[in-house]
């Protein structure tokens, strides 16, 4: 590969970026932790899975969300932005084999939330959704 002063100048420009905004690029252990101990080694696919949220909360404090994965056992919500970044995991018995849950959840700040669900079958599936937050609901 050849070094060009247009690639240098690039790769210039990429490395300050990154020095500028720490978090981007690189994902935050706790919440690849909560992924790969929800995954149990599976890999995850993508689809399965409904996420619906708003596309802006103007209160962090209290943000509508559903999620449904029709023959899920189990769903866990992830907000990678929180202090905390489990939010909260429904688990499904036979008694309610629709895979449906509602909630209100606490945002601290605009960040991507992540749903994981757990089918009966052993596939584990990964879907997440952009919100903004207006007023961040964590205190932080």
């Amino acid at each position: 590969m050849q070094t060009t002063r247009r690639r240098t100048l690039a790769l210039g420009a990429a490395a300050g970026l990154g020095a500028l905004m720490p978090g981007v690029g690189r994902a935050d252990p706790a919440v690849q932790a909560l992924i790969d101990g929800f995954a149990r080694g599976r890999g995850l696919a993508i689809g399965g899975i409904t996420l619906t949220l708003p596309d802006v909360a103007e209160n962090g404090f209290t943000v509508p969300i559903s999620v449904a994965a029709p023959g899920a056992t189990e769903i866990l919500l992830i907000a990678p932005g929180n202090p905390v970044p489990a939010l909260c995991t429904f688990r499904f018995g036979t008694a309610a084999p629709g895979g449906r849950a509602a909630t209100r959840v606490r945002l601290a700040r605009s960040q991507e939330v992540i749903a994981l669900a757990r089918f009966g079958d052993g596939r584990v599936a990964r879907v997440s959704r952009p919100v903004e937050v207006t007023v961040g609901g964590c205190g932080a």
